[in-house]
This record gives structure tokens, C-alpha cells and sequence, in this order.
């Protein structure tokens, strides 16, 4: 099964991981372990909560302007 993984920085250093399927979330201190830790919550929650045919979600990116300031 092929799912999405969204990683971010974390505050404290290391990544947060991000499965939008199933909202499960983890950290790492690398890309490598976030994922790695991602992949196994990610199998016990879809072992307690299986999924449908959701398909993938749309990940992309937008831009909010910077305030003018006076």
C-alpha cells in the first residue's frame, strides 16, 4: 500500500511526520527515522482502522503576501 508522507521541521530539531489518510503522526531526528517511525504507527493504526479505496490526497503549496509595512 502506497501512502503519503508530509515531513516538517521540527521546533526542537528533528521532523514531524504527517500521514494525511489517516492523521497519524510521529517524529525523527532524521528524515529516515520520522518516516521509519511514520511507516510502523501508521501499520498499527491501519491494523485496528483498515482504510478504504480513498486514493491520494493533494498535496501542494501557496503563498500569502508579506505585510506592507509603513
Amino acid at each position: 500500500m502506497e501512502l503519503t508522507a508530509i515531513l516538517t521541521p521540527a521546533e526542537e530539531g528533528g521532523f514531524v511526520a504527517l500521514n494525511p489518510e489517516t492523521g497519524t503522526t510521529t517524529q525523527g531526528e532524521t528524515v529516515e527515522e520520522a518516516v521509519a517511525n511514520l511507516r510502523e504507527a501508521t501499520a498499527l493504526y491501519l491494523s485496528e482502522f483498515p482504510l478504504g479505496n480513498t486514493g491520494h490526497p493533494v498535496v501542494t503549496m501557496f503563498t500569502i503576501p508579506e505585510p506592507l509595512h509603513a
